[in-house]
C-alpha cells in the first residue's frame, strides 16, 4: 500500500486505470489485490534466500566432511609410517651387515612402498589391482624380516579390472595381522581374498594368533578404529565390517559398494 500511495502522490493518479467504481484504488478489493501481490514477492524472495542459505550450509558440511576425512587419512598414514619404516630400516641394516643379497631388493621394495604412502595415498581412489600390488609389496617386505615364519596367500575372484577403492583401506588390517599374529618362535598363516559380487566388493583376511597376545586389544587399535571411522564417512551405513576372534583365528570380513 505504501508503494501505491507513493505512486499516487509522486507519479500518477491512474495507479489502477483498468478498473472503476467499487474496484477503484484504495478500495477493499484493491487493498487485497496489492497485499496478495506483495505476499507473492515476499514469498518468492524468501524462498530464494532460504534455498541459497541451505545450499551454503550443505556446501560447508561437505567441505567439513571432506576435511575430516583427509585429516583422518593423514592420521592413519602417520600411524603406519614411523614404526614400519623403522623396523624395515633395521632389517636393511641387519642385511647390510651380513652382506646379504636380499639387501638391494629390500631397498627397492621399501622405495616403492614409500612412494605409495607419500604420493599415491593422496589420491581419492586407486585401481584395486594397484592397491593389491602395494599390499603384496608390504607382505614381501615383512617376509624379508620374518622369513619362513610367514605364509601368505592372496586370492582374487570376479572381474576387478575396473574397480577403484580408497587408498590404504585394507592395508591396516594386514599390518594388524603382522603386529598381533607373530611373536618369537611362532609362525603365522595369513590368507587374503578379494571378491567382486555384482556391485559389491568383499574383502577377507584371516590369520592365526596366540591367546597370550590378548587379541581383543588388536580390535581396539588406533589403525582399526581409524579405518572404521573412514568407512563411516565414506559409506555412512552402506557397508559391513565384521571382526571375529575365535579358536586362535583372527578374521576380517569387509563389504563395500563399488
Amino acid at each position: 500500500m505504501l508503494r501505491s500511495g507513493l505512486n499516487l502522490l509522486l507519479v500518477t493518479e491512474d495507479i489502477w486505470p483498468e478498473v472503476e467504481g467499487r474496484l477503484a484504488p484504495f478500495g477493499f478489493n484493491h487493498v487485497v489485490a496489492v497485499m496478495i501481490g506483495e505476499l507473492y514477492v515476499v514469498g518468492l524472495t524468501s524462498a530464494i534466500k532460504y534455498t541459497a542459505d541451505f545450499l551454503i550450509v550443505q556446501s560447508k558440511n561437505r567441505y567439513l566432511s571432506e576435511l575430516q576425512y583427509k585429516t583422518e587419512l593423514k592420521y592413519l598414514k602417520a600411524q603406519i609410517q614411523p614404526h614400519f619404516f623403522f623396523n624395515t630400516l633395521n632389517s636393511l641394516y641387519s642385511l647390510t651387515i651380513k652382506k646379504s643379497d636380499l639387501a638391494p631388493n629390500l631397498v627397492l621394495k621399501l622405495s616403492n612402498f614409500m612412494r605409495y604412502v607419500i604420493y599415491d595415498t593422496s589420491k581419492k581412489k586407486l585401481p584395486l589391482l594397484q592397491e593389491i600390488d602395494h599390499i603384496d609389496n608390504y607382505i614381501e617386505l615383512e617376509k624379508m624380516r620374518y622369513g619362513d615364519r610367514v605364509s601368505c596367500t592372496i586370492d582374487i575372484e570376479g572381474n576387478i579390472d575396473d574397480v577403484k577403492v580408497v587408498p590404504m583401506l585394507f592395508l591396516p588390517f594386514i599390518e594388524n595381522a603382522f603386529k598381533h599374529g607373530l611373536k618369537d618362535n611362532d609362525k603365522m598363516e595369513l590368507s587374503i581374498s578379494f571378491e567382486r559380487v555384482q556391485n559389491e566388493l568383499i574383502f577377507m583376511s584371516k590369520n592365526n594368533y596366540e591367546e597370550e597376545l590378548e587379541p581383543n586389544n588388536s580390535n581396539n587399535g588406533i589403525g582399526i578404529k581409524n579405518v572404521k571411522r573412514r568407512l563411516q564417512i565414506l559409506y555412512q551405513k552402506d557397508f559391513a565390517l565384521n571382526i571375529l576372534q575365535k579358536n586362535n583365528e583372527y578374521s576380517i570380513l569387509l563389504k563395500i559398494p563399488i
